[in-house]
């Protein structure tokens, strides 16, 4: 396994935070010892980057399944500029796994394109319970921390101007 060994949430400088930002976190309660562990991740991060409080929202939906609509409710409700996903998918005896995976990242994606804002696939598809604890909070680093860098820097970007 390539990141053996990695904690993979180390992350350079990131974009200089704009106080009108509003960033929305959607968790999935299923698996929640994990989903928990990475909204702790992404929200600790999010705080101190120098995002305040009052431009974080947060929402819970069933499962990862869920996540997409999460988001776009997100968007078209809350207004947000940003949505971080936040789930844990295990790999179980069935192909149900493979089901779910495959239509939270589609669907994860396709809000992202509709409302041309940053949404942020942090979602665990794992094979194991232990794989998912060491990505969310343990030898791996925290996805949902990697997640708001993510958000962070993708708001960044559009802020910017984009280079030319």
């Amino acid at each position: 396994m390539a990141t053996a060994n990695q904690n993979l949430s180390e992350y350079g400088s990131l974009p200089e935070i704009n106080s009108y930002w509003k960033i929305a976190i959607v968790k999935a309660q299923w698996n929640a010892e994990i989903t928990d562990n990475l909204y702790k991740g992404a929200k600790k991060l999010l705080l101190e980057a120098g995002v305040e409080e009052k431009q974080i929202e947060y929402l819970e939906v069933p499962g990862s399944f869920e996540l997409p609509l999460g988001a776009q409710w997100a968007i078209e409700l809350g207004q947000a500029d940003a949505v971080i996903c936040l789930g844990s998918v295990i790999r179980g005896e069935t192909s149900h796994f493979d089901y779910v995976c495959e239509a939270v990242s589609q669907g994860v994606k396709d809000v992202a394109l509709k409302f041309s804002k940053p949404v942020i696939f942090g979602v665990l598809t794992d094979n194991n319970i232990e794989q998912s604890r060491a990505r969310s909070g343990g030898v791996h680093g925290n996805k949902g921390t990697e997640a708001a860098v993510t958000a962070l820097n993708m708001l960044g970007l559009r802020g910017s101007g984009f280079p030319r």
